[in-house]
Protein backbone atom coordinates (compact mmCIF):
# COMPACT_ATOMS: atom_id res chain seq x y z
CA UNK A 1 0.00 0.00 0.00
CA UNK A 2 2.84 2.13 0.75
CA UNK A 3 3.76 2.62 -3.22
CA UNK A 4 0.11 4.27 -3.48
CA UNK A 5 1.18 7.19 -0.99
CA UNK A 6 4.16 7.25 -3.12
CA UNK A 7 2.84 8.00 -6.20
CA UNK A 8 0.60 10.39 -4.61
CA UNK A 9 3.14 12.39 -3.34
CA UNK A 10 5.15 12.66 -6.41
CA UNK A 11 1.73 13.52 -8.66
CA UNK A 12 -0.14 15.15 -6.10
CA UNK A 13 -4.27 14.55 -4.85
CA UNK A 14 -6.15 13.39 -2.18
CA UNK A 15 -5.31 10.53 -0.31
CA UNK A 16 -8.00 8.51 1.40
CA UNK A 17 -7.42 4.82 3.33
CA UNK A 18 -9.44 2.80 5.31
CA UNK A 19 -8.57 2.90 9.01
CA UNK A 20 -6.92 -0.38 9.03
CA UNK A 21 -4.41 1.13 6.20
CA UNK A 22 -3.95 4.14 8.69
CA UNK A 23 -2.82 2.02 11.45
CA UNK A 24 -0.33 0.01 9.38
CA UNK A 25 1.14 3.60 7.57
CA UNK A 26 1.45 4.99 10.77
CA UNK A 27 3.44 1.44 12.40
CA UNK A 28 5.93 1.64 9.39
CA UNK A 29 6.71 5.55 10.14
CA UNK A 30 7.50 4.78 13.49
CA UNK A 31 9.72 2.10 12.17
CA UNK A 32 8.20 -0.79 13.55
CA UNK A 33 8.58 -4.41 11.00
CA UNK A 34 7.10 -6.98 13.78
CA UNK A 35 3.82 -7.18 15.34
CA UNK A 36 2.80 -10.12 17.84
CA UNK A 37 -1.04 -10.87 17.73
CA UNK A 38 -4.11 -13.21 17.36
CA UNK A 39 -7.23 -11.90 15.03
CA UNK A 40 -10.54 -11.82 16.09
CA UNK A 41 -14.12 -10.23 15.25
CA UNK A 42 -13.20 -6.86 15.98
CA UNK A 43 -9.86 -6.44 14.43
CA UNK A 44 -10.47 -8.17 11.53
CA UNK A 45 -9.92 -5.27 9.36
CA UNK A 46 -6.95 -4.60 10.74
CA UNK A 47 -5.66 -8.32 9.82
CA UNK A 48 -7.55 -7.74 6.29
CA UNK A 49 -5.23 -4.04 5.91
CA UNK A 50 -1.90 -6.54 7.10
CA UNK A 51 -2.31 -8.70 3.94
CA UNK A 52 -1.03 -5.46 1.68
CA UNK A 53 2.00 -4.83 4.00
CA UNK A 54 4.57 -7.19 3.55
CA UNK A 55 6.89 -4.95 5.61
CA UNK A 56 4.94 -5.50 8.55
CA UNK A 57 6.14 -9.23 10.15
CA UNK A 58 2.75 -10.55 12.26
CA UNK A 59 3.43 -13.10 14.56
CA UNK A 60 0.80 -15.59 15.08
CA UNK A 61 0.59 -16.75 18.63
CA UNK A 62 -1.73 -18.94 19.88
CA UNK A 63 -2.99 -16.81 22.99
CA UNK A 64 -3.02 -13.10 23.58
CA UNK A 65 -0.97 -12.89 26.54
CA UNK A 66 1.73 -14.80 24.43
CA UNK A 67 1.63 -11.45 21.99
CA UNK A 68 2.06 -9.07 25.02
CA UNK A 69 4.84 -11.03 26.59
CA UNK A 70 6.58 -11.49 22.74
CA UNK A 71 6.16 -7.76 22.66
CA UNK A 72 7.66 -7.04 25.53
CA UNK A 73 10.39 -9.49 25.00
CA UNK A 74 11.35 -8.05 21.46
CA UNK A 75 11.59 -4.97 23.27
CA UNK A 76 14.23 -5.64 25.59
CA UNK A 77 16.29 -7.36 23.11
CA UNK A 78 15.65 -4.49 20.07
CA UNK A 79 15.36 -1.51 22.31
CA UNK A 80 12.31 -0.67 20.07
CA UNK A 81 9.03 -0.57 21.13
CA UNK A 82 7.06 -3.96 21.03
CA UNK A 83 3.60 -3.93 19.22
CA UNK A 84 0.99 -6.28 19.96
CA UNK A 85 -2.81 -6.51 18.65
CA UNK A 86 -5.82 -8.84 19.92
CA UNK A 87 -9.36 -8.59 19.49
CA UNK A 88 -12.40 -7.03 21.55
CA UNK A 89 -13.28 -8.43 25.45
CA UNK A 90 -11.50 -11.42 26.28
CA UNK A 91 -9.04 -10.68 23.34
CA UNK A 92 -8.13 -7.34 25.16
CA UNK A 93 -8.09 -8.89 28.51
CA UNK A 94 -6.06 -11.20 28.12
CA UNK A 95 -3.61 -8.63 26.88
CA UNK A 96 -3.50 -7.49 30.61
CA UNK A 97 -0.82 -9.81 32.14
CA UNK A 98 2.06 -8.68 29.96
CA UNK A 99 0.74 -5.49 29.40
CA UNK A 100 1.52 -5.21 33.49
CA UNK A 101 4.43 -6.86 33.41
CA UNK A 102 6.06 -4.15 30.44
CA UNK A 103 4.89 -1.14 33.19
CA UNK A 104 6.80 -2.97 35.91
CA UNK A 105 9.86 -3.84 34.23
CA UNK A 106 9.63 -0.18 32.18
CA UNK A 107 9.26 -1.54 28.95
CA UNK A 108 8.04 0.04 26.12
CA UNK A 109 5.05 -1.30 24.42
CA UNK A 110 2.74 -0.22 21.80
CA UNK A 111 -0.85 -2.84 22.31
CA UNK A 112 -3.71 -2.29 19.39
CA UNK A 113 -7.20 -3.82 20.24
CA UNK A 114 -10.36 -3.81 18.39
CA UNK A 115 -13.54 -2.96 20.23
CA UNK A 116 -17.34 -2.78 18.80
CA UNK A 117 -18.38 -0.44 16.62
CA UNK A 118 -19.26 2.80 17.88
CA UNK A 119 -23.04 2.58 17.65
CA UNK A 120 -22.79 -0.81 19.99
CA UNK A 121 -20.60 1.10 22.46
CA UNK A 122 -22.25 1.00 25.83
CA UNK A 123 -25.13 -1.57 24.71
CA UNK A 124 -23.44 -4.87 26.32
CA UNK A 125 -22.70 -5.96 22.82
CA UNK A 126 -21.14 -9.25 22.24
CA UNK A 127 -17.00 -9.20 23.31
CA UNK A 128 -17.80 -5.18 24.58
CA UNK A 129 -15.43 -4.63 26.92
CA UNK A 130 -13.85 -1.34 28.25
CA UNK A 131 -10.67 -1.96 27.96
CA UNK A 132 -9.18 1.55 28.67
CA UNK A 133 -10.70 1.65 32.06
CA UNK A 134 -9.24 -1.45 32.78
CA UNK A 135 -5.82 -1.13 31.12
CA UNK A 136 -5.47 2.36 32.61
CA UNK A 137 -3.68 1.54 36.00
CA UNK A 138 -1.21 -0.68 34.37
CA UNK A 139 -0.21 1.57 31.40
CA UNK A 140 1.06 4.83 31.07
CA UNK A 141 -1.92 6.09 28.64
CA UNK A 142 -5.02 4.53 27.10
CA UNK A 143 -7.15 5.67 24.26
CA UNK A 144 -10.14 4.90 22.34
CA UNK A 145 -9.81 6.26 18.72
CA UNK A 146 -13.51 7.70 17.67
CA UNK A 147 -12.62 8.31 14.44
CA UNK A 148 -10.22 7.50 11.39
CA UNK A 149 -8.88 10.70 11.19
CA UNK A 150 -7.84 10.77 14.74
CA UNK A 151 -5.54 7.03 14.12
CA UNK A 152 -2.43 8.71 12.80
CA UNK A 153 -1.97 11.07 15.49
CA UNK A 154 -2.64 9.09 18.30
CA UNK A 155 -0.61 6.38 16.85
CA UNK A 156 2.38 8.76 16.74
CA UNK A 157 1.78 10.20 20.27
CA UNK A 158 1.59 7.01 21.64
CA UNK A 159 4.69 5.79 20.57
CA UNK A 160 6.02 9.12 21.73
CA UNK A 161 4.50 8.31 25.33
CA UNK A 162 5.53 4.81 25.46
CA UNK A 163 9.77 6.12 24.82
CA UNK A 164 9.83 9.07 26.56
CA UNK A 165 10.55 9.60 30.86
CA UNK A 166 10.25 5.97 31.99
CA UNK A 167 9.37 4.07 29.50
CA UNK A 168 6.41 1.77 29.22
CA UNK A 169 2.86 -0.12 27.63
CA UNK A 170 0.13 2.51 26.01
CA UNK A 171 -3.11 0.43 24.82
CA UNK A 172 -4.84 2.04 21.89
CA UNK A 173 -8.61 0.86 21.84
CA UNK A 174 -9.91 0.97 18.00
CA UNK A 175 -13.52 0.60 17.08
CA UNK A 176 -14.29 -2.14 14.09
CA UNK A 177 -16.00 0.05 12.40
CA UNK A 178 -13.70 2.64 12.61
CA UNK A 179 -10.78 0.38 11.02
CA UNK A 180 -13.29 0.55 7.89
CA UNK A 181 -13.63 4.03 8.08
CA UNK A 182 -12.04 6.31 5.00
CA UNK A 183 -10.19 9.01 6.26
CA UNK A 184 -7.02 11.13 4.64
CA UNK A 185 -4.03 10.21 6.03
CA UNK A 186 -0.88 12.60 6.73
CA UNK A 187 1.72 11.36 9.37
CA UNK A 188 2.73 13.78 12.04
CA UNK A 189 6.14 14.83 11.48
CA UNK A 190 8.88 13.10 13.19
CA UNK A 191 10.66 15.28 15.45
CA UNK A 192 14.54 14.34 16.45
CA UNK A 193 14.66 13.94 20.26
CA UNK A 194 17.35 16.53 21.95
CA UNK A 195 19.16 15.39 25.23
CA UNK A 196 18.21 19.10 27.06
CA UNK A 197 21.21 20.59 28.85
CA UNK A 198 21.55 19.53 32.68
CA UNK A 199 20.25 22.45 35.15
CA UNK A 200 22.55 24.03 37.42
CA UNK A 201 20.21 22.24 40.19
CA UNK A 202 21.39 18.64 38.79
CA UNK A 203 24.63 19.39 38.12
CA UNK A 204 24.97 20.74 42.04
CA UNK A 205 23.81 17.21 43.17
CA UNK A 206 26.17 15.91 40.92
CA UNK A 207 29.07 17.56 42.50
CA UNK A 208 27.56 16.48 46.03
CA UNK A 209 27.44 12.80 44.35
CA UNK A 210 30.99 13.10 43.56
CA UNK A 211 31.97 14.42 47.17
CA UNK A 212 30.39 11.14 48.62
CA UNK A 213 31.82 8.90 46.55
CA UNK A 214 35.87 10.48 46.71
CA UNK A 215 35.27 10.09 50.36
CA UNK A 216 33.96 6.76 51.04
CA UNK A 217 35.70 3.96 52.66
CA UNK A 218 33.42 0.90 51.79
CA UNK A 219 31.52 2.29 48.49
CA UNK A 220 29.36 -0.34 46.15
CA UNK A 221 27.30 0.32 42.95
CA UNK A 222 24.46 -1.36 42.21
CA UNK A 223 23.49 -1.17 38.65
CA UNK A 224 19.65 -1.31 37.52
CA UNK A 225 17.43 -2.23 34.06
CA UNK A 226 17.83 1.34 33.91
CA UNK A 227 21.69 1.25 32.80
CA UNK A 228 20.37 -1.28 29.85
CA UNK A 229 17.13 0.91 28.71
CA UNK A 230 19.50 4.18 28.80
CA UNK A 231 22.27 2.33 27.09
CA UNK A 232 24.52 3.67 29.67
CA UNK A 233 27.00 0.21 29.98
CA UNK A 234 30.48 1.57 29.15
CA UNK A 235 29.30 4.52 31.58
CA UNK A 236 28.75 2.30 34.42
CA UNK A 237 32.21 0.15 33.50
CA UNK A 238 34.17 3.84 33.34
CA UNK A 239 32.41 4.36 36.29
CA UNK A 240 33.43 1.66 38.33
CA UNK A 241 37.17 1.65 36.65
CA UNK A 242 37.33 5.39 37.73
CA UNK A 243 37.11 5.09 41.46
CA UNK A 244 37.70 1.57 41.72
CA UNK A 245 34.35 0.44 43.29
CA UNK A 246 32.89 -2.95 42.92
CA UNK A 247 29.46 -3.10 41.25
CA UNK A 248 26.46 -5.19 42.73
CA UNK A 249 23.42 -6.17 39.40
CA UNK A 250 19.60 -6.34 40.22
CA UNK A 251 18.01 -8.99 38.35
CA UNK A 252 17.46 -6.55 35.39
CA UNK A 253 20.22 -5.18 35.51
CA UNK A 254 21.76 -8.38 34.58
CA UNK A 255 24.14 -7.92 31.53
CA UNK A 256 24.65 -3.89 32.25
CA UNK A 257 28.16 -4.75 34.00
CA UNK A 258 30.89 -7.60 32.50
CA UNK A 259 30.04 -10.61 34.97
CA UNK A 260 33.57 -11.60 34.05
CA UNK A 261 35.28 -8.09 35.05
CA UNK A 262 37.44 -7.76 38.45
CA UNK A 263 34.82 -5.47 39.85
CA UNK A 264 31.67 -7.54 39.18
CA UNK A 265 30.02 -8.87 42.49
CA UNK A 266 27.10 -10.66 40.76
CA UNK A 267 23.65 -10.19 41.60
CA UNK A 268 22.43 -8.92 44.98
CA UNK A 269 18.68 -9.73 47.28
CA UNK A 270 16.74 -12.93 48.05
CA UNK A 271 18.43 -14.40 45.01
CA UNK A 272 21.76 -13.34 44.73
CA UNK A 273 25.07 -13.56 45.83
CA UNK A 274 25.89 -14.47 49.16
CA UNK A 275 28.71 -11.65 49.25
CA UNK A 276 26.87 -9.15 47.16
CA UNK A 277 24.13 -8.81 50.62
CA UNK A 278 27.31 -8.61 52.84
CA UNK A 279 28.84 -6.13 50.65
CA UNK A 280 25.81 -3.97 50.90
CA UNK A 281 25.32 -4.52 54.40
CA UNK A 282 29.19 -3.27 55.13
CA UNK A 283 29.04 -0.53 52.89
CA UNK A 284 29.44 3.04 53.93
CA UNK A 285 27.95 3.88 50.73
CA UNK A 286 25.48 3.06 48.11
CA UNK A 287 24.98 4.29 44.66
CA UNK A 288 21.70 3.25 42.98
CA UNK A 289 21.97 2.98 39.34
CA UNK A 290 18.73 2.93 37.32
CA UNK A 291 17.08 0.85 39.93
CA UNK A 292 13.82 1.22 42.77
CA UNK A 293 15.22 -0.58 45.64
CA UNK A 294 12.15 -3.21 45.76
CA UNK A 295 11.33 -5.46 48.31
CA UNK A 296 13.36 -8.23 46.48
CA UNK A 297 16.88 -6.18 46.99
CA UNK A 298 16.22 -5.05 50.01
CA UNK A 299 14.74 -7.54 52.12
CA UNK A 300 13.43 -5.50 55.18
CA UNK A 301 13.94 -1.94 54.25
CA UNK A 302 14.91 -1.13 57.39
CA UNK A 303 17.34 -3.38 57.91
CA UNK A 304 18.71 -2.85 54.62
CA UNK A 305 22.37 -1.22 54.24
CA UNK A 306 22.33 0.03 58.01
CA UNK A 307 25.63 1.85 57.86
CA UNK A 308 25.58 3.31 54.52
CA UNK A 309 24.54 7.08 52.81
CA UNK A 310 22.48 6.34 49.51
CA UNK A 311 23.15 8.27 46.16
CA UNK A 312 19.78 7.13 43.82
CA UNK A 313 20.00 8.22 39.98
CA UNK A 314 16.32 7.71 38.31
CA UNK A 315 14.27 8.79 35.65
CA UNK A 316 11.49 9.20 37.94
CA UNK A 317 11.14 11.17 39.95
CA UNK A 318 8.58 9.48 42.06
CA UNK A 319 11.16 6.65 43.01
CA UNK A 320 13.09 8.81 45.29
CA UNK A 321 12.94 7.98 49.09
CA UNK A 322 9.87 5.60 48.10
CA UNK A 323 11.92 2.65 49.84
CA UNK A 324 14.77 3.86 50.86
CA UNK A 325 15.92 7.29 52.74
CA UNK A 326 18.22 8.77 50.10
CA UNK A 327 20.73 11.38 50.78
CA UNK A 328 21.58 12.16 47.25
CA UNK A 329 19.00 12.40 44.60
CA UNK A 330 19.66 12.06 40.61
CA UNK A 331 16.81 12.28 38.43
CA UNK A 332 16.99 11.66 34.65
CA UNK A 333 18.71 9.85 32.41
CA UNK A 334 21.44 7.17 33.65
CA UNK A 335 23.55 7.86 30.39
CA UNK A 336 24.43 11.91 30.39
CA UNK A 337 23.86 11.88 34.14
CA UNK A 338 27.02 9.79 34.23
CA UNK A 339 28.94 11.61 31.57
CA UNK A 340 28.53 14.64 33.83
CA UNK A 341 29.46 12.47 36.98
CA UNK A 342 32.89 10.65 36.10
CA UNK A 343 34.96 13.34 35.46
CA UNK A 344 33.80 14.87 39.39
CA UNK A 345 35.00 11.72 40.79
CA UNK A 346 38.45 10.26 41.98
CA UNK A 347 40.22 6.86 41.99
CA UNK A 348 40.77 5.43 45.42
CA UNK A 349 42.19 2.17 46.11
CA UNK A 350 40.43 0.96 49.70
CA UNK A 351 43.16 -2.33 50.45
CA UNK A 352 41.40 -2.97 53.26
CA UNK A 353 37.56 -2.59 51.53
CA UNK A 354 38.77 -4.54 48.66
CA UNK A 355 40.41 -6.68 50.92
CA UNK A 356 37.07 -7.72 52.78
CA UNK A 357 35.48 -8.22 49.88
CA UNK A 358 37.80 -10.84 48.11
CA UNK A 359 38.21 -12.53 51.43
CA UNK A 360 34.24 -12.84 50.85
CA UNK A 361 34.08 -14.17 47.37
CA UNK A 362 36.76 -16.92 48.57
CA UNK A 363 35.45 -17.95 51.68
CA UNK A 364 31.85 -18.27 49.81
CA UNK A 365 31.95 -19.49 46.32
CA UNK A 366 28.74 -19.65 44.31
CA UNK A 367 28.91 -22.59 42.75
CA UNK A 368 30.45 -25.52 45.54
CA UNK A 369 31.32 -28.22 43.61
CA UNK A 370 31.92 -31.82 45.48
CA UNK A 371 34.60 -34.07 45.15
CA UNK A 372 33.91 -36.60 43.19
CA UNK A 373 36.12 -39.11 40.58
CA UNK A 374 32.98 -38.66 38.73
CA UNK A 375 31.75 -35.40 36.23
CA UNK A 376 29.31 -33.44 38.15
CA UNK A 377 27.05 -30.95 37.22
CA UNK A 378 28.72 -27.82 39.14
CA UNK A 379 31.94 -28.57 37.42
CA UNK A 380 30.18 -28.63 33.90
CA UNK A 381 28.34 -25.59 34.76
CA UNK A 382 31.36 -23.59 36.24
CA UNK A 383 33.24 -24.98 32.32
CA UNK A 384 30.57 -23.21 30.07
CA UNK A 385 30.21 -20.14 32.61
CA UNK A 386 34.03 -19.58 31.21
CA UNK A 387 33.79 -20.12 28.11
Amino acid sequence: MSFLINLLGIYGGDLKLKGGDIICESLLKEGVDVLFGYPGGAILPLYDALWGYPQLHHVLVRHEESAAHAADGYSRVTGKPGVCLATSGPGATNLVTGIMSAKADSIPMVAITGQVARPMIGSEAFQECDICSIAAACTKMTYLVMSAQDLAPTIHEAFRIAQEGRPGPVLIDVPRDVQLEEAEFEYPELLESVTPSLSEDTLEQLRKAAELINHSERPVIIGGHGILASGATKELVSLAETTGIPVINTLLGLGGFPRNHRLSLGMLGMHGMYWSNMVVDQADLVVGLGMRFDDRVTGKVDAFAPHARIIHLDIDPTRMGQNVPVEVPLVGDAKPLLQNLIPLVEYNERPDWMSYVGSLKEDHPSLAIPQSDTLQAQQVLKELNEV
